[in-house]
């Protein structure tokens, strides 16, 4: 499983995807994200993931992040956890 700290990210490597909920990322998020929540990724993801794309998730606690990037990666998507660490 790919992981990488934030700090790291830089917006051409692909698109960052925060999987909080709506309402908590309202209250807190990196402005280069886009939101799609954790449940709503992983029952479509087939409607929001490209496997020619590069994609880079994360969330508050690491946590969703973490069991979308080993499920999607397991699928054949290009998908990296962001943790932010600091």
């Amino acid at each position: 499983m790919k992981r990488m700290s934030i700090k790291s990210y830089q917006e051409g490597m692909g698109q960052l995807i925060d999987l909080s909920n709506p309402t908590d990322f309202a209250l807190k998020h990196d402005p280069r994200s886009k939101n799609i929540p954790y449940q709503r990724l992983m029952m479509h993801y087939k409607e929001y993931l490209n496997k020619n794309e590069a994609y880079y998730l994360i969330c508050s606690q690491g946590v969703h992040s973490s069991k979308a990037v080993q499920v999607l990666e397991y699928l054949g998507y290009d998908v990296t956890q962001v943790v932010n660490n600091g």
